[in-house]
């Protein structure tokens, strides 16, 4: 009787073996090509190449086909994994474009964090990470290298070599390294001649390596030992210890009064960290990269990587391979130092860290603080926060404990905080006998302060000389053909210029819409505060600091050098100088107006009128002389003013969250600021139009339990025109950042824009204009 046939006997279906295929698969993000990831079969040859510098894996750069034409197009390797690739037809790796991994799995991670959290393709994310002179291996060259071949010592004997050849030979093998010709010939005593029979005979092999041209030059600084802590500074140090010693992520927020010693406690905490064998990252703005602060980390340590904006790709490049073969024990930069390829991270530090500029401008627009929360708690390294006026969302946390909060209230030495008071401009304005910036009690104040040898500090936050060109005729405004904003006056060139977009004319000597003569020059800007500070004080050198006179290199290092140093008795400038300056015979600093950021239409101008005073102050009475600070201000009354008059955190906080809380605005809600923009305006206002109807839909479709969404607009952004493009927005605010984003990402997917029409998304946005 013949058996019946078992079911699982029967040979599986051409499409189920298919269903089952699997392959060693790379997956590949283009930042120059389509959004998302894209698989790619990995060849054996590439994989498992007998050169390191030729290997597919994770991290490097490849070069892969795209499309039905096959383009040539390079990408990352975000993931190399083997998986079921079923029937689908995957292209093949092209071949592997660096000679080590760019990006390690701890930032890659980072980048993917990035790419979700702030809205942005993770090819975008990635290129940030990598700077340009890395991905460009700029500042490099090809070398070829001579060695004996592997048989070369057996070969010898039967074959007859002149007596330079054999010396070659010689001192070929006897090198335990590859070396290249100029240095064989050389340890040789002879020519190209023998070496290139030698290669021809097959005794020599060469290969080739990618160089640096040079290498940096490490700036030498005389030694300095630890200084002594008080009080303060060893509970800071002791916090910071605990959580090294821990080996455990935790921010730590310092709140140390200007001149309370901040900086001397995350040197001797990253001395600590140098000691474990680890490296440490200190960011601080921009501003602040003197060569006193570097100094200060040179004279401590013995491998210190500074990274700013005025580095060359060559420089970059450099530093960034000393950094990530692990040489570097501190890297000390400004925003994009949050990416250095530390391999041994043990601590991140910032200071100063409610700066504005910690936060990128352009896409990928992220905050290097929040992306040092992030990589902090995934490397499982600790965090410092550090400032005298920390950021009302770093504060709330504190408050909430997820952050540490640490308490420095005194200076150094004990020295006092400095006296500030308010001039009420009020007053000014009434009196017959004020004229000019400089009111009747900071002129006083100047001359005596000059004269009893101390120096002073002028802060006004406005460039230029004059803040608008207006006609008293006809009431006509010289404004920006490309932003419709006013023109500022530089006097030095007689030049009328856009701040925002560089738009630069003749000013005019008379009204362009009435010819009349008369045409009016108003508004104060630091020209023409340091015009009336050298006619008030001939006598005494004045130097005047903003963006239009430190745009040299160097030219910022070499003015506070000379005020340092006593070659200049009066400093002019912007915020600029309101910043980690730290000058001991400054006695006197004067805010000339305390009111030109506090009523702009941004939730945050309170906040950062009361750290801009407070943090001017503290640029005073850091010397045997002490000091002061005078305030002028039509608005004495203001809380702002008044926290930061009495240099008291808690109350201006206690002041201000409320008003937050009520109107739904961070530090208690998370934003994301959609801008839309476009050279014509009924396109650009359709698109944000279109904007609102697809966030709605993606809010209604949002489950029931999920927090509500505010939106705002779509509007005319307060800055309606920049740079020649019209702009609208549109402001999200919800209490959870995840269902904000997610509704935003929703909105924005596969959008249709209209040709010269863009937009942008902001995630936790600083800038309301």
């Amino acid at each position: 009787m013949p058996q019946q046939q078992s079911l699982f006997d029967i040979e599986p279906a051409p499409w189920e073996v298919d269903e089952a295929a699997t392959a060693l698969v790379a997956t590949v993000v283009m930042p120059g090509g389509p959004e998302g990831e894209f698989d790619y079969l990995a060849p054996e040859e590439l994989v498992g190449a007998a050169e390191a510098k030729k290997r597919l894996e994770l991290g490097r750069r490849v070069r892969v086909p795209l499309g039905r034409g096959n383009r040539s197009v390079v990408g990352y390797c975000v993931a190399l994994e083997t998986k079921p690739v079923g029937s689908r037809k995957l292209k093949a790796v092209a071949g592997v474009l660096d000679r080590h991994a760019l990006i390690s799995p701890p930032m890659l991670r980072l980048a993917r964090w990035m790419a979700d959290y702030y809205l942005c393709p993770l090819g975008q994310a990635l290129e940030a990470i990598v700077p340009a002179g890395v991905r460009h291996d700029v500042g490099t060259r090809d070398v070829v290298f001579l060695a004996a071949a592997p048989d070369a010592a057996a070969r010898i004997a039967e074959m007859k070599l002149s007596p330079k050849q054999a010396t070659v030979m010689q001192q070929l093998i006897a090198s335990r390294r590859p070396v290249t010709a100029k240095q064989l010939a050389a340890e040789a005593g002879c020519t190209q001649a023998p070496i290139g029979e030698l290669r021809k005979k097959g005794l020599i092999v060469t290969s080739v390596e990618r160089l640096s041209n040079d290498r940096l030059p490490q700036e030498a600084a005389a030694r300095q030992a630890a200084h002594d802590l008080n009080a303060d500074q060893v509970q800071a140090l002791a916090a910071i210890r605990s959580a090294l010693e821990a080996a455990e992520h935790q921010t730590i927020l310092i709140h140390g009064v200007t001149g309370s010693g901040k900086t001397e406690v995350y040197i001797q905490a990253i001395e600590e960290v140098v000691r474990y064998g680890r490296q440490a990252i200190l960011l601080v703005p921009e501003i602040s990269l003197t060569p006193q602060t570097v100094g200060r980390f040179r004279a401590r340590f013995d491998r210190v990587a500074v990274l700013h904006s005025h580095l060359s790709d060559v420089e970059r490049h450099e530093h960034w391979r000393r950094i990530a073969r692990g040489e570097v024990q501190v890297v000390v930069g400004a925003r994009s130092a949050i990416f250095a390829p530390t391999p041994h991270l043990g601590l991140i530090v910032l200071d100063e860290e409610h700066e504005s500029t910690f936060k990128q401008e352009s896409a990928p627009r992220y905050h290097a603080r929040d992306v040092a929360v992030r990589r902090a708690a995934d490397q499982n390294v600790p965090l410092v926060l550090a400032s005298a006026t920390p950021s009302l969302e770093s504060w709330l946390r504190a408050q909430r404990g997820e952050y540490r909060l640490v308490e420095m209230p005194r200076r150094v030495l004990n020295l006092p905080m400095p006296i500030v008071r308010t001039i009420d401009l009020r007053n000014e304005i009434h009196s017959k006998i004020s004229r000019g910036a400089i009111s009747r009690p900071l002129h006083q104040a100047m001359h005596e302060a000059l004269r009893d040898g101390g120096q002073v500090i002028l802060l006004l936050n406005r460039r230029g000389h004059s803040t608008h060109i207006q006609c008293p005729a006809c009431g006509h405004s010289v404004r920006c053909p490309q932003c419709d904003l006013a023109l500022t006056f530089h006097r030095h060139d007689n030049t009328a210029i856009c701040h925002y977009c560089d738009f630069q004319a003749v000013a005019p000597t008379k009204c362009p819409e009435c010819d009349f003569v008369g045409i009016r020059f108003s508004g104060l800007g630091t020209q023409k505060l340091e015009a009336e500070v050298r006619a008030r004080f001939p006598d005494y050198p004045c130097l005047r600091m903003d963006t239009d006179s430190m745009r040299g290199r160097g030219s910022h290092e070499q003015a506070l050098a000379g005020f340092r140093d006593g070659r200049y008795r009066i400093l002019v400038g912007t915020q600029m100088i309101a910043k980690g300056l730290d000058f001991p015979n400054v006695t006197l600093v004067g805010v000339v107006n305390a009111d030109t950021a506090m009523h702009l239409p941004d939730f945050r101008a309170a906040e950062r009128t009361f750290q801009l005073v407070t943090q001017v102050a503290g640029r005073t009475g850091r010397g045997p002389k002490g000091g002061r600070v005078l305030v002028q201000t039509l608005s004495p009354d203001a809380p702002a003013i008044v926290a930061a008059v009495r240099h008291d955190l808690p109350a201006f906080a206690n002041q201000e969250l409320p008003h937050r809380v009520a109107l739904g605005y961070p530090p208690f809600t998370s934003m994301v600021r959609i801008v839309v923009r476009g050279e014509a305006e009924k396109p650009t206002r359709a698109l944000a139009d279109e904007l609102a109807r697809r966030v709605h839909e993606a809010q209604i479709a949002n489950p029931a339990n999920q927090p509500a969404i505010r939106i705002l607009g779509p509007a005319p952004a307060p800055m309606a025109k920049l740079r020649g493009n019209f702009r609208y927005q549109l402001q999200l605010q919800a209490s959870e950042g995840d269902v904000l984003r997610g509704i935003a990402r929703r909105a924005t997917a596969d959008l249709k824009l209209p040709e010269g029409v863009a937009w942008i998304a902001d995630v936790d946005p600083l800038d309301m204009m």
